[in-house]
């Protein structure tokens, strides 16, 4: 419980840095146009920080669109149909399932959604208990047997319980933002330097020139690091995110084995998945943080120390199992 309890802390002063790095990306470049321009008489000066709240606005609509449809959207990507009435053996033992983690873990009984691919994998996906599915692979269902498929369950009925669900599509949408931010701002920097835009130029150069400027020096280096910043903004996001899921998946995984109280059938579901080294197709990158394994190379995720801290998006699967 007090890994638990370390892992859901470090978890939010992670998503804190993310808020703070769209708030520089912002409202850093406002600072830095002010400086750069708070001696010119007869030029542009800025004054109101547009960049900022542009940004913020941006990040705000993301963020609300992920809250309300990411779900929806990620599903639809990995084309997953619902679970209805089951029709196979296998889709029965599913449904009991999760009926049985339902009551285990005090939660709403979520949705279920197959999805055609078959590689054996799982997500969970929802803002909250309430709205929550769950998405097994076709290979998932016929890999594990019944005690394996029962904690694969339990793992994704944690990430329901702890709101990880919703935490993980937030986190989607701000990478994506912070993407998409970070190429429409060099865009604009790139195309406005070209035409001989005046706030491009004061950004670039009025700053340096004015050597005499008591602002000046200021606004030379906060250009050079808000510059730098848009330009690795994305990697570095990315980074986060994968600290995020990592964290979790271990939080998941010792939370299963308080609904299931059987720790031998997680252990064994998870070398089996680990077994299966070809990619889940159906899903994409921007579920990978969803899943109970990476649906990618799974060479990446063997990966340990910082080479593995930092590229793969789960934690080693032997620390898992052990």
């Amino acid at each position: 419980f007090s890994q638990q309890e370390e892992t859901r802390r470090k978890s939010s002063w992670l998503l804190i840095g993310f808020i703070g790095f769209f708030a520089w990306l912002g409202f850093g470049g406002d600072v830095a146009l002010m400086l750069s321009t708070a001696d010119a008489t007869n030029g542009y000066q800025h004054r109101v920080p547009v960049i900022g709240i542009g940004i913020t606005l941006v990040a705000a609509g993301v963020a609300w669109s992920a809250w309300r449809n990411g779900d929806k959207q990620i599903l639809w990507s990995t084309r997953a149909m619902e679970l209805i009435n089951a029709v196979t053996p296998e889709q029965q033992r599913l449904a009991n399932v999760v009926d049985e983690m339902s009551i285990a873990s005090g939660l709403p009984r979520p949705k279920l959604w197959i999805v055609p691919d078959d590689d054996p994998n799982a997500f969970a996906t929802g803002r909250d208990p309430a709205h929550a599915s769950i998405a097994v692979t076709e290979g998932l269902l016929t890999r594990l047997d019944r005690d394996e498929l029962q904690a694969v369950v339990a793992h994704e009925m944690a990430h329901v319980a702890r709101y990880d669900t919703r935490l993980m599509t937030l986190v989607a949408a701000m990478v994506g933002a912070i993407a998409l931010l970070s190429d429409g701002l060099g865009r604009f920097l790139w195309h406005s330097g070209r035409s001989g835009n005046t706030v491009a130029r004061s950004m670039g150069g009025v700053a340096a020139r004015r050597s005499g400027g008591r602002n000046a020096g200021v606004a030379v280096v906060l250009v050079v690091v808000w510059v730098l910043t848009l330009l690795i903004a994305p990697l570095v996001s990315r980074l986060v995110a994968m600290a995020i899921s990592r964290k979790r998946e271990f939080l998941a995984d010792a939370t299963a084995e308080q609904y299931t109280r059987n720790p031998g059938a997680l252990a064994s579901a998870l070398a089996k998945l680990d077994d299966a080294s070809a990619p889940t197709h159906r899903i994409g990158r921007a579920a990978t943080h969803l899943c109970i394994v990476d649906p990618g190379d799974q060479r990446v995720q063997r990966l340990r120390g910082a080479l593995g801290n930092l590229m793969a998006s789960h934690p080693p699967m032997a620390e898992r199992i052990a």
